[in-house]
């Protein structure tokens, strides 16, 4: 029912009946016959105003667009190769859909639906007809006399009759015994009892096929057997071989008399009336057929043979990747080297064992590690780092052997670019590996970029150094591509105990002093060598070299003296050059900047530790031997002033400090 006071339907149009009277005729005039209108008007409606009334309403517009559709979406061209922007942009929002299963009756789908149903109820009616049995016999007159259908039984499972006899009575006899006495015997087995085992069986049935090949021998045969052995024997010997090394080791230093003279003897005189500065002497530029086009990847003097070096081969250009060589270079003979060793990928890292001198670790540049015995006949490695020992999946910059016997078994440590520190043991037949620290990478500090770069993944690792000192013997650096270098431990393999930034490309090498315990130097691309406080985040020390550095080395004889070398340099294009810096005679710039090689440029560079030497690899297989000159090997220079009971080391340790204490100064200036 609606409300008593409401208006009712229509309202603004109900019709009422014309009034009655003459009065209302007079009033409605000739349309008293039409319908009266009457417009209710609610009470709550507006009062506009006829001004208000003309002016014209803004119109709304609904358009069918999404306002949240994307118009600037850009999508990658593959047949253009660049991306482009995409101006169809889709306005439908589709909120829900669902397919249905309901088709309407009289649609086209239900009635082909419909009528496969029928054809195949058709097809069934017709198959049960042609199946069907015809009863041909004639009913029975009476109902009574229709049989009635009885269900079968099962003719596999009925009794017709039932039978009833006694069960046989079952009757069991056994004998109880003693059990025999027994003893249990308990040990333990390993592989490598089982291993010798076998090895003795082996041995023994090579020395039961010896006696018997003996026995059957005949006198004859034996004539001849010591006949072949003496015609062969010297000949091929181990004492014609070392025969033959000996006499081409003559050969060669009769026929490089003057190179070895000056080798010995040649001091540049030059060098008095030079104030500060120096040269150097190329000497020898060892090369092998088997290194041509090849780069010198690494270079490492041996510590116990000083006339003997390692030098490997690989390739820095990641496009152009092959094998690789390891050539073992003597001194005493300049023309061919020592030992050559074949390896599957490209060298990129070396170091000989500080103890045993023969043993050579290796790192190759797809990620496997291999330790050679340069003393075995064989050329293949004693060991070799595989996909189940968890070998590295970047190539391997650097491999250092560790110092501390401590360990028991011998160990060394790799860096790789997947950011992995690893540490590599040698046991009895295997090399296994454990993780020593992850690489993570750091963001800008103070920017918020920490958060995001700890989930992009681990940092790059070029380099690394251990610390030679026996207090501090559990710390290295480690240099990375984004150009940090960060000072870790041994014992805290989760966390930097230090970062150190100042570089702002890849650090290519980072050494510490082989004098002073704080101070440690670094090489990058950013064509700057730094000189590092470890206590100090930031530089003492940073010399701009104008080229990319490739390498760094601190020289064995002096706290303040090292070499660095740079791909390009200011005599060409591509020529490589050699920098000396001694940092006691001046601090600001090289006493030496030497081109050494032409169309050629440099990659690596190793003081001697005995003699006035140093070697510098080129990325064309080339290893050039350069004498230094007295004023670029100055060890220490004792006065009648200096205090006798100062060692050497102590005065190099006071060079470096006097060094450190100048430069405090004049930052602080």
């Amino acid at each position: 029912m609606p409300p008593k006071n409401a208006a009712p339907k229509n309202a603004a149009q109900r019709q009422t009946p014309p009034p009655e009277g003459g009065d209302a005729a007079e009033e409605l005039g000739d349309d008293y016959d039409m319908p009266v209108i009457v417009k209710v008007r609610p009470d709550d409606q507006l009062n506009i105003s006829p001004e208000d009334l003309e002016k014209e309403v803004p119109p709304r517009v609904l358009y069918p667009l999404n306002p949240r559709a994307a118009h600037n979406t850009t999508q990658y061209s593959f047949k253009e190769k660049c991306f482009k922007v995409d101006e169809q942009v889709d306005q439908v929002v589709m909120h829900f859909a669902m397919d249905g299963l309901i088709l309407l009756k009289e649609s086209p789908e239900a009635m082909d639906q419909i009528e496969v149903f029928e054809k195949k109820e058709a097809e069934q009616n017709e198959k049960e007809e042609a199946e069907a049995i015809d009863e041909d016999f004639d009913p029975p007159e009476n109902e009574k006399e229709i049989p009635v259908k009885n269900p079968l039984r099962n003719q596999f499972n009925f009794s017709e009759r039932a039978a009833q006899s006694k069960n046989a009575i079952l009757r069991e006899r056994s004998w109880t015994t003693e059990p025999p006495p027994t003893t249990r015997n308990y040990g333990t087995v390993t592989q490598w009892e089982i291993f010798d085992q076998y090895m003795a069986e082996i041995e023994a049935a090579k020395e039961k096929e010896k006696d018997d090949k003996k026995s059957g021998k005949s006198a004859y045969d034996d004539m001849s057997e010591k006949k072949k052995k003496s015609d062969s024997d010297p000949t091929y010997s181990e004492n014609m071989k070392l025969s033959i090394k000996i006499m081409e080791r003559m050969v060669n230093q009769n026929a490089e008399n003057e190179v070895y003279h000056d080798f010995k003897y040649w001091e540049d005189r030059s060098d008095e009336f030079r104030d500060g500065e120096g040269t150097l002497l190329p000497l020898w530029r060892f090369s092998s057929e088997k290194a041509k086009k090849k780069q010198v990847t690494c270079i490492k003097w041996n510590p116990h043979y000083s006339d003997l070096c390692a030098v490997g081969f690989g390739s820095y250009d990641f496009m152009r990747q092959g094998t690789g060589v390891i050539c073992c270079y003597s001194l005493k003979n300049t023309r061919f080297p020592e030992y050559v060793f074949n390896t599957d990928a490209g060298v990129c890292s070396l170091d000989w064992h500080p103890a045993h001198p023969a043993v050579l670790a290796v790192g190759l540049y797809d990620g496997t590690v291999l330790v050679y015995d340069v003393r075995a006949r064989t050329k293949k490695p004693i060991y070799q780092s595989t996909v189940r020992t968890n070998k590295h999946t970047d190539p391997v910059w650097e491999v250092r052997w560790n110092n501390d016997e401590s360990t028991g078994a011998l160990n060394f440590y790799s860096i790789s670019s997947d950011g992995r520190v690893s540490n590599w043991f040698l046991l009895k037949n295997k090399l296994e590996s454990e993780e020593v620290m992850e690489l993570k990478l750091m963001g800008s500090p103070g920017t918020g970029e920490e958060d995001e770069t700890s989930l992009a993944g681990l940092a790059g690792g070029l380099c690394f150094d251990f610390h030679s000192h026996s207090d501090h013997s559990h710390l290295f650096l480690v240099g990375t591509e984004e150009g940090r270098i960060h000072k870790c431990s041994k014992a805290f393999s989760g966390q930097y105990l230090e970062t150190y930034e100042g570089h702002t490309m890849a650090v290519y090498s980072v050494r510490w002093n082989p004098f002073h315990e704080k101070i440690f130097i670094s090489a990058s691309a950013d064509w700057t060598v730094k000189l590092w406080n470890h206590e100090n985040r930031f530089a003492i020390l940073s010399f701009d070299l104008s080229q990319a550095i490739g390498d760094v080395a601190w020289a064995p004889y002096s706290s303040t003296t090292f070499a660095a070398i740079t791909s390009d340099g200011a005599g060409g294009s591509t020529s490589g050059v050699v920098h000396v810096y001694d940092l006691s005679v001046n601090r600001n710039d090289h006493i030496c900047a030497q081109k050494v090689v032409k169309r050629a440029k440099l990659t690596h560079v190793a003081f001697s530790k005995s003699e006035p030497i140093i070697i510098v690899g080129d990325d064309r297989g080339g290893v050039n031997t350069l004498k230094l000159s007295p004023n670029l090997r100055i060890d220490v220079v004792r006065t009648d002033e200096t205090d006798q009971n100062l060692t050497d080391m102590d005065m190099q340790l006071q060079k470096m400090e006097h060094l450190l204490e100048m430069v405090t100064e004049t930052k602080t200036t």
